[in-house]
């Protein structure tokens, strides 16, 4: 079972690359960021590697991290999610997005990949929530994010955070700049100390 490639970028197709490994290239299907972050044919790469065996077929699945691997597989624990479309939601959202998302229970910013419909991006936030901190990688205040998704966080931290989504920053931008302000205010803040603070927050 192959793992891990390692070798010169000989060509990059639409949704894959071939990998020259001393002289045997090696077709491996990526996620359009991935394709994007690799490079131009005769640099050196490595990419992380699922491999799939099927009675007709062998195929290769190539990723940056061993995180992003680590996503792929579990998107398709979900029902009605195959490699396609887990390459279609990794090619839109990094690992720690995905979490946040999953966390944040938003389905909209995952139903933005080719091939994810409401009821798909609605059972990958439900099914996965308990999944995604184990998962989250680079992605920070999960717990917070996750009572918000969940709908238990106190009544001043909701309040902020729907301020400042109001005010146009997306509902992650704000669950961080929310969550750093708490840091500074202390548990029993206020939600206009919250705003205040979050702004500064989203100001640097």
């Amino acid at each position: 079972m192959i793992g891990k490639l390692k070798g010169t970028i000989d060509e990059i197709g639409d949704d894959h690359v071939l990998v020259d490994v001393h002289g045997v290239c090696y077709a491996a299907h990526c996620s359009g960021r991935t394709l994007s972050r690799l490079g131009s044919p005769g640099e050196a790469c490595v990419l992380f590697i699922e491999t799939y065996v099927r009675e007709d077929q062998l195929k290769l699945f190539g990723f940056m991290t061993a995180l992003e691997r680590e996503w792929f597989n579990l998107l398709q624990s979900v029902q009605g999610v195959g490699a396609k479309v887990a390459l279609a939601i990794l090619s839109i959202l990094t690992p720690s997005e995905l979490a946040n998302a999953i966390a944040l229970q938003d389905k909209t910013a995952v139903s933005r990949a080719q091939g994810v419909g409401p009821k798909v991006a609605v059972r990958i936030v439900t099914e996965l929530k308990n999944k995604a901190p184990a998962f989250a990688g680079e992605a920070i205040n999960i717990g917070l994010k996750q009572e918000l998704g969940e709908g238990v966080a106190s009544a001043p931290v909701s309040d902020a955070v729907s301020a400042l989504t109001n005010l146009g920053y997306s509902r992650d931008q704000a669950a961080n700049a929310v969550a750093a302000a708490m840091k500074t205010a202390g548990e029993g803040a206020d939600s206009a100390k919250l705003i205040r603070l979050g702004l500064k927050e989203l100001a640097r």
